[in-house]
C-alpha cells in the first residue's frame, strides 16, 4: 500500500559528502516520524536520525554535527545531507516513516521500511 525507495547511495573516500533521499508513495494522507537508519556488517541497526512532520529533529552521537535530516511534506520526501564522512559510517542505509492512510481514523498510523542502499566510504 506504501512503498519508501531510497537513492543517493555509494562509494566516497574518507571526508567526502553524499545525500539520501527517500521518496514515499501510495496511499498516504499524511506522515508524521521519518527516520533514517543503518546498519554495519555485524553490528545492530541503530537510529541515524529522525524528523518530525513539523520538523523537529534528533540525531546520533555519533553523526551530529555532520549529518543533516530536512524533509519535503509536498513531496513526502525525507532527505539526510552527509559530510565529513568517516569508514564507519559504511553501512546500508534504511528509510522508516510513520505513515497516516486516507479516510482513516486520526490516531490510525502504520509503519514502513524502504528496501535500503549501500553507502560506502574508503580510507
Amino acid at each position: 500500500q506504501v512503498q519508501l525507495v531510497e537513492s543517493g547511495g555509494g562509494l566516497v573516500q574518507a571526508g567526502g559528502s553524499l545525500r539520501l533521499s527517500c521518496a514515499a508513495s501510495g496511499s498516504i494522507f499524511s506522515i508524521d516520524v521519518m527516520a533514517w537508519y543503518r546498519q554495519a556488517p555485524g553490528k545492530q541497526r541503530e537510529l541515524v536520525a529522525n524528523i518530525r512532520s513539523g520538523g523537529i529533529t534528533n540525531y546520533a552521537d555519533s553523526v551530529k554535527g555532520r549529518f543533516t535530516i530536512s524533509r519535503d511534506n509536498a513531496k513526502n520526501t525525507v532527505y539526510l545531507q552527509m559530510n565529513s564522512l568517516k569508514p564507519e559510517d559504511t553501512a546500508v542505509y534504511y528509510c522508516n516513516a510513520d505513515v497516516r492512510p486516507p479516510k482513516a481514523p486520526l490516531r490510525s498510523s502504520y509503519n514502513y521500511w524502504g528496501q535500503g542502499t549501500q553507502v560506502t566510504v574508503s580510507s
